[in-house]
């Protein structure tokens, strides 16, 4: 392969990843971390700031998505997603996720739950794996990253959004979010308001039965798509409440895990 082609497959390859991989782009990432801050005990609070310093995780949130630049990361392309066939119910849901042995999404996020716990771990990978669970946790909350892996997540489902073509994964990592006009602070202080039985339910079960929640809501995304495909304000109506819902869900849930795993 000389350096022209060499060059192009690689500039192909860097340009294809982060449209299949990318999810709720950096406004979301930074509302599920933010939310998940503001839900910090006091000993998980000093042990993460023992990693990253005086940053906060909502500027950690999106390193997964940034590092993408960089070809030695290449490896951990996989981690963001877990792709799974439409129609299962949560029984095949689990068990596709107990036996897959393949890289995704479901697994890194208990490997580096795993790895988090040991006293020994190096502090480079602290912070590698606290990054990865902040960024992946959240990705799960994404619907359309629990979805087909035939159309790459929802990447090949053409849409327009207010007249604009784009597609049905982007919609939901960033112009649905984008439309509401927020800060990542303004959005996770509207949105971190539940109800105490509210901020229970939403912690309860585990990873599979979160990602089943997730795996749910893009099922009835694809159907929807299957029968229009030009959203604007109705679509913004109909959906927003279920995109907030999954932030909230997802920076609860980021806060139990990490107060877990240091407290």
């Amino acid at each position: 392969m000389n350096k022209f082609i060499r060059a192009a497959f690689v500039a192909a390859i860097c340009l294809y990843f982060p449209v299949r991989s990318m999810a709720w782009g950096t406004l979301g990432h930074r509302v599920v971390a933010e939310v998940a801050e503001h839900h910090l005990n006091s000993k998980t609070r000093k042990a993460i700031a023992r990693i990253i310093g005086p940053g906060s995780l909502a500027m950690e949130a999106n390193w997964l998505d940034f590092i993408k630049s960089d070809p030695a990361y290449n490896y951990l392309y996989n981690w963001h997603f877990v792709n799974m066939p439409s129609g299962w119910d949560f029984d095949k849901v689990n068990n596709f996720l107990q036996t897959d042995t393949g890289t995704n999404a479901y697994n890194r996020v208990n490997f580096v739950i795993a790895e988090l716990k040991k006293k020994d771990l190096p502090q480079d990978k602290k912070l590698l794996y606290l990054r990865v669970l902040v960024h992946v946790l959240g990705d799960l909350h994404q619907p359309m990253h629990v979805g087909h892996k035939e159309d790459l997540g929802g990447n090949q489902i053409k849409i327009t959004w207010f007249n604009k073509p784009t597609n049905l994964h982007a919609l939901w990592d960033e112009a649905l979010l984008d439309f509401q006009n927020l800060s990542y602070t303004e959005y996770a202080n509207a949105l971190d308001h539940p109800s105490k039985t509210q901020a229970y339910d939403y912690v309860q079960g585990n990873l599979a039965n979160w990602i089943f929640g997730s795996y749910k809501i893009a099922s009835a995304l694809y159907s929807e798509a299957e029968k229009d495909t030009k959203f604007s304000y109705r679509y913004n109506f109909d959906h927003i409440s279920t995109a907030n819902e999954q932030l909230l869900k997802g920076g609860l849930r980021l806060a139990k895990v990490l107060n877990d795993i240091f407290s």
